[in-house]
């Protein structure tokens, strides 16, 4: 099967800026903040892998280059998932 055949490849979710604040993803016109500080594992890596996101399903996003999965309820309110690691 030739990848024509499989359709249009529409991405829903994207890295739209990458500052020294944190990371903004765009999924399905909705527009999250991830703050380095919450999100310590975006801080320091390649442009790359940052951008190489995934939704596997619908809210559940995944960059596979830093073996990083996230839903939306774990950005948009990642005081109610202390087992988020910390940097020192």
């Amino acid at each position: 099967m030739s990848l024509s055949a499989l359709g249009n490849n529409t991405s829903a979710v994207e890295v739209t800026n990458i500052s020294t604040h944190g990371v903004w993803l765009l999924a399905h016109d909705r527009e999250f903040f991830m703050p380095y500080n919450s999100f310590p594992w975006f801080k320091e890596q390649r442009v790359s892998a940052i951008l190489n996101v995934e939704e596997q399903f619908p809210g559940h996003f995944y960059w596979p280059d830093l073996d990083v999965d996230l839903t939306e309820e774990i950005i948009e309110h990642p005081e109610r998932f202390p087992n988020v690691a910390h940097s020192t």
